[in-house]
């Protein structure tokens, strides 16, 4: 299990243009189709990592409890599927159904996505405000796989809540932990 580090691109950079696969409604997904009244955020997640299969459960309950006050969520699994076939669009589609993902979860196969917004590692992610500017990037939480710590979400729940509010995001924020993107 390679550990890697989130960029941690600069905050205030916009949401790149982009338009994926959803591998569940196998329709076109754009930022029009999941921008939330206060802000977005992508998770750049996969299958087969420990890390992500950790926080799946919180992932649900995040979005699920978040959509509701006005926040998107998308996820995009960016992996070489050559490399790693568990990755694959119609796997994603059967992790998404038996989790019950509450937002799209798309295939970036060309991998462009991923490098527009500076992916690195599985889970990243991107909160982006109703502006579409970027005020976080960064860790879920705490909790790894074998800390002990528990999930709970709280870096980006306290992001969230600030979105919500109309507070400005803190800037002190850690980079996320996980298993490299899988580049081509």
């Amino acid at each position: 299990m390679a550990r890697t580090y989130s960029e941690m691109i600069a905050l205030g950079a916009t949401i790149p243009a982009f338009s994926l696969p959803d591998t569940v409604s196998e329709k076109m997904i754009s930022i029009d189709n999941i921008k939330g009244e206060h802000g977005t955020v992508f998770m750049f997640i996969c299958n087969h990592c420990p890390f992500v299969v950790h926080v799946n459960d919180e992932l649900v309950k995040l979005a699920n409890e978040y959509k509701e006050k006005g926040i998107g969520f998308l996820a995009i699994s960016a992996n070489d599927v050559v490399k790693h076939p568990d990755d694959g669009p119609d796997r994603m589609k059967a992790i998404a159904l038996q989790l019950a993902y509450p937002f799209p979860y798309c295939y970036d196969e060309t991998q462009e996505v991923a490098k527009k917004f500076g992916a690195a590692c599985t889970p990243d992610f991107f909160i982006y405000d109703a502006n579409n500017q970027l005020v976080y990037r960064g860790q879920l939480d705490d909790s790894r796989p074998g800390n002990g710590i528990p999930v709970t979400g709280s870096d980006i729940r306290n992001a969230l809540d600030s979105l919500i509010t109309g507070n400005a995001v803190s800037t002190e924020q850690r980079p996320s932990i996980g298993c490299n993107i899988k580049w081509k």
